[in-house]
């Protein structure tokens, strides 16, 4: 197999190619063998088994190496020791894992992209994180941040751990504590991932001002397991207490004896994630995906207890997600998501399904380009989004425009939500900040957009516009259309 690789199409432009050979022994053409033995797909969980040193291949390669093959490796090692070289690989390394490497520690600081954010709890937040690193294949990790805000002169941090106990059944323990402020209105399906951290949380420039924020302690314990390959069960327990983190954002509910404004809830979870198809890369407690056309399907029962650390509320929330790509011949790549769930029971704004609002230039996936944080609550929730990319089809065939190698996306995203009288009750106190209790139950709230990827190689830019729910009484301050971009490598 032969690879060539350049920046751009010009003959002198610099790039690399690569050449792959694979010898085969030890075979057989002459046994029946089920067409099932030829469907499945071997896994292996051992990395010995493809992590070799130099002596096993020397006395195990079929073929010996050539005069140019050996080159190879002679010219890998001194390209180590090149300046320039180990400067571009270190550049692309931190862009591709958003990590610095210090090797000789061996610790990784980052994420970069997290070093630097603005909200206006915090004002400037300057974050600073660490993770243990041996290699690839680390059998356990360890993740730690310490964050500090300008303004409201607080730090913040987090802290969490995961351990791959079985490399078979893939069985991981992992737990955490994290005390930070966050938009926990930025998604529907709420991660599970104690040191996870919305990008609308400090995007630096942002639509409107990003002042509905939550003092959140969130301390989390879980096990997981993958009994079946790509068949993924959690089951999880966390206690957390909410609060806001701002003079203009309540949280406030309603009890028997007065109005609270703390949330204090343990919460137990069960989820079940099933990736078909799915080829993954690495055998240690973490791993990258190696294709991107899989479905993705999940769907989690949370259940909460009063009785428990002295919570506040018993409710279930059910949630699923389904999300897929379809390749369309010469048309392109459709990818389609849809989201729902329901809770039963009566909780407040901070335990509520918030439709996610998105009032940060970025492009995010499965968020509301055009709507504001809170601008919809809901207890039952359903959306879909839409997404086509052309792949180049129509800018291919305009003249000046093919040279740029640039990709047509369009996407249409709609919602429907409901709250109940209770839910909307328990939240509406005399708080002068309190938010307006909206759900998009009258009709299906929708936007469509339309993009360009793949300009200068990583920008993507896309044109955001709201369909409905633009009455200037009710709305007067709703967005009709914003401009989001996104960067990073796509082949």
């Amino acid at each position: 197999m032969m690879s060539d690789f350049a920046l751009n199409k010009k003959e002198k432009s610099r790039g690399v190619y690569g050449k792959r050979t694979t010898l085969y022994n030890n075979y057989e053409f002459d046994k029946p063998l089920d067409k099932k033995f030829y469907e499945q797909e071997v896994y292996n969980y051992d990395k010995d088994v493809y992590d070799r040193d130099d002596k096993f291949w020397n006395e195990n390669r079929l073929e010996s190496l050539n005069k140019d093959e050996k080159g190879v490796y002679k010219m890998l090692d001194t390209l180590k020791t090149v300046k320039k070289f180990k400067q571009l690989y270190n550049l692309g390394s931190i862009l591709a894992s958003g990590y610095i490497e210090f090797n000789e520690l061996p610790l990784d600081y980052g994420p970069i992209f997290s070093t630097f954010g603005f909200n206006e709890v915090e004002g400037i937040r300057l974050r600073t994180g660490v993770r243990t690193y041996f290699g690839k294949n680390d059998l356990w990790r360890l993740e730690g941040f310490l964050a500090y805000g300008f303004k409201d002169d607080k730090f913040k941090y987090g802290i969490s751990g995961k351990w791959l106990l079985d490399k078979k059944s893939r069985l991981i323990i992992s737990g955490g504590n994290r005390r930070d402020v966050e938009q926990i209105g930025a998604s529907l399906t709420t991660s599970t991932d104690v040191l996870g951290r919305s990008l609308a949380s400090s995007s630096v420039v942002g639509t409107g001002a990003n002042d509905k924020l939550t003092s959140i302690n969130l301390t989390s314990l879980a096990i997981e397991l993958e009994p079946l390959r790509n068949v993924l069960f959690r089951l999880g327990a966390n206690y957390r207490t909410l609060e806001s983190a701002s003079p203009t954002f309540s949280l406030d509910y309603n009890t028997p004896t007065g109005v609270e404004s703390q949330v204090k809830q343990y919460e137990t979870t069960l989820s079940l994630s099933y990736f078909p198809k799915r080829k993954m890369t690495g055998f240690g407690v973490e791993r990258r995906e190696a294709n991107d056309n899989f479905a993705r399907l999940f769907a989690q029962v949370s259940r909460g207890d009063k009785s428990i650390f002295n919570s506040d509320f018993n409710y279930t929330k059910v949630q699923m997600s389904y999300v897929q790509p379809w390749l369309i011949g010469g048309l392109g790549r459709l990818t389609t998501t849809i989201e729902a769930g329901k809770t039963f029971g009566e909780v407040p704004l901070g335990l509520l399904s918030v439709i996610p609002g998105n009032q940060s230039y970025f492009s995010i996936y499965n968020t509301f380009s055009q709507l504001d944080y809170y601008e919809f609550v809901s207890d039952t929730y359903t959306s879909v989004n839409f997404e086509h990319n052309f792949n180049g089809l129509f800018f291919s065939r305009v003249p000046f425009l093919r040279k740029f190698n640039l990709r047509e996306i369009v996407g249409i995203r709609g919602v429907w939500g409901d709250l109940s009288d209770e839910n909307f009750a328990l939240s509406r106190t005399a708080n002068p900040n309190s938010i307006p209790l909206v759900a998009p139950n009258k009709k299906v709230y929708y936007e469509y957009s339309f993009g360009v990827g793949n300009i200068f190689k990583i920008f993507r830019l896309d044109f955001n516009f709201r369909g409905n729910y633009l009455d200037k009484v009710k709305n007067p301050d709703a967005r009709k259309f914003g401009i989001t971009g996104t960067f990073g490598f796509h082949f």
